[in-house]
């Protein structure tokens, strides 16, 4: 199938698909007397492999050491490898959002325990106070 084909058939643009190409990705191209692309059925099938795994948070520089030249031959030991160590980065990340998401949370309710007395600019002030006594009580 051309490249227009391709594009229409996994929702990626052209000048994508010829990215990934260009960078190694999509490995399936031959070219026509003419220059035009020409891609088997397969590479739907890589196209698609490239994107989920760029959602699941795969680099490029990953995909290319993990996807093997023709679908067809793939590295067993290597992929659970690597798919296990993505989950376990995965796990960090999620660990490190969830420090962050009370951090945020907690100053979010400092700030709302404004007294009503205290003017916006006295009450950064009062907050930044006790985040920074919080810190030095953590250390």
């Amino acid at each position: 199938m051309k490249i227009g084909e391709l594009a229409k058939v996994t929702g990626l643009s052209a000048s994508k698909i010829r990215f990934y190409e260009s960078i190694g990705l999509l490995k399936t191209v031959t070219r026509s007397a003419n220059g035009y692309r020409h891609y088997p059925k397969e590479a739907v099938l890589a196209l698609e492999l490239i994107s989920s795994d760029q959602q699941a948070g795969f680099s490029l520089e990953e995909l290319n050491a993990l996807l093997p030249e023709d679908l067809t031959n793939w590295q067993h030991q290597t992929l659970v490898n690597a798919l296990q160590q993505k989950v376990r980065d995965i796990e960090l990340l999620e660990a490190k959002l969830a420090h962050n998401k009370a951090h945020l949370t907690d100053i979010l309710e400092k700030i709302a325990a404004k007294p009503d007395n205290v003017d916006c600019q006295e009450n950064a002030k009062r907050v930044l106070t006790e985040l920074c006594n919080d810190k030095r009580r953590e250390k």
